[in-house]
């Protein structure tokens, strides 16, 4: 996206992105937010016995909430400088922001999980990863990647080591339901799950946040980092997923970790390839070879990074198209981007009303998915043509100008 002159900076253009936003990340949460809708909704296996994955599972299961993850560092990053992080008293109060802005997502998380609903909830976890990132917002790129990296190798060893300890005990320290209210009345039972049990382990998913905030910090109005993201992230996403197949399939990676099972018939092929949470995964360092779709390993959190970025390089450079043609490409997906959380909350609660019911008559799957997408893509299509935030939104943002600035920034 090229940089505009002030005098066209200061004009907002209805429909058009806020000034100082750039539509392409949007359009990125966009699609992460169609994609989680799509694993919530769809099948990612077949009902049969080999549970052979669909192609949902296929292409969004572990990729979608990833991506979803390394865009709230991005976000983080512009919202803190972008490509020159904020020092001092601006960074002070930046991080009182971020830590109110997560105060406010996790009482969301935390009611929508008092929903009967088959929805692994991500919110709560999202909170948390906001406070955890608090300490890296002042990094540089280079101090970020070398973070990221270490992190993505060294904390999925250490979740290893430490679940066997915390499932030991009697109850195991893991919930079985989303983290909400009453939870908190066990605070060692719902941190041990938010951190390393749980469906989104945030010791691992930090990984996302430190990958994303990287990635902001890169000046992404530069015509070359998009393409850099793009062709690289490709390329790594590629390398990562073929190195843990070849693990799996051809170094005996898969027939170890079905003798660690014992349980023969198990297709843990086909698991492998759409979602190994649930999996006990412990008794065989194998485990930590694969690139199974949230698994947590080094090479399932490389590789998911990787296509975050790639799917973030082709949305800005569609971005970038949609300014040449002067043509609002992006706004069905930056519309619904730019509001996620509101519409993520919505569709939990609409799904939590057919928990262990029967579809409507003359609904399918497809076409409840269908509904739910659409529905998203024309709020936020709405919403942006107003300039609006979404009510959380504006809740969030709320928050974040009072931690920076208390009472009067609001004012």
């Amino acid at each position: 996206m090229t940089s505009r002159t002030p005098a066209t900076r200061s004009r907002k253009t209805p429909g058009r992105p806020q000034p100082g936003r750039l539509g392409g990340i949007d359009a990125a949460r966009g699609l992460a937010l169609l994609g989680m809708m799509a694993t919530h909704l769809l099948p990612t296996f077949e009902s049969n016995a080999n549970l052979t994955p669909t192609w949902i599972g296929l292409t969004f299961s572990g990729r979608a909430a990833a991506l979803f993850a390394v865009l709230a560092g991005v976000g983080l990053a512009l919202s803190t400088g972008r490509d020159k992080p904020l020092e001092g008293a601006e960074l002070s109060g930046a991080r009182r922001g971020v830590a109110l802005r997560a105060l406010v997502i996790a009482a969301v998380g935390l009611t929508l999980g008092g929903l009967e609903v088959n929805v692994a909830i991500i919110l709560v976890h999202y909170a948390v990863l906001f406070l955890c990132i608090l300490p890296f917002l002042g990094l540089g790129v280079k101090r970020l990647c070398a973070w990221a990296a270490g992190w993505i190798l060294v904390s999925p060893v250490l979740a290893y080591l430490l679940r066997p300890w915390l499932l030991a005990p009697e109850p195991p320290l893991k919930l079985g339901q989303n983290p909400n209210w009453e939870d908190l009345g066990t605070p060692s039972r719902l941190l041990a799950d938010v951190f390393f049990t749980g469906y989104y382990p945030v010791v691992q998913w930090l990984s996302y946040l430190l990958v994303g905030l990287a990635i902001g910090r890169l000046v992404l109005t530069k015509a070359l980092v998009p393409v850099l993201l793009l062709v690289g992230g490709t390329v790594v996403a590629v390398a990562a997923k073929t190195l843990g197949t070849a693990a799996m399939e051809d170094w005996g990676g898969r027939a170890a970790l079905e003798k660690v099972l014992d349980s023969p018939g198990y297709p843990l092929g086909s698991v492998l390839q759409v979602n190994l949470a649930g999996l006990p995964q412990e008794g065989s360092w194998w485990w930590l070879a694969s690139a199974a779709p949230h698994s947590g390993t080094p090479l399932d959190l490389l590789h998911t990074s990787a296509v975050a970025a790639a799917a973030i390089g082709a949305c800005l450079l569609l971005g970038r198209l949609a300014e040449w043609v002067d043509l609002d490409l992006l706004l069905p997906l930056r519309g619904a981007g730019a509001m996620t959380l509101t519409l993520y909350t919505v569709h939990v609660w609409v799904v939590s009303g057919f928990y262990l019911k029967p579809l409507p008559a003359g609904w399918t799957e497809d076409g409840m998915y269908f509904a739910h997408a659409a529905a998203a893509i024309v709020i936020g299509m709405v919403f942006a043509v107003m300039g609006w935030r979404g009510p959380l939104e504006w809740v969030g943002h709320a928050a974040s100008r009072v931690g920076r600035g208390g009472l009067k920034a609001l004012q």
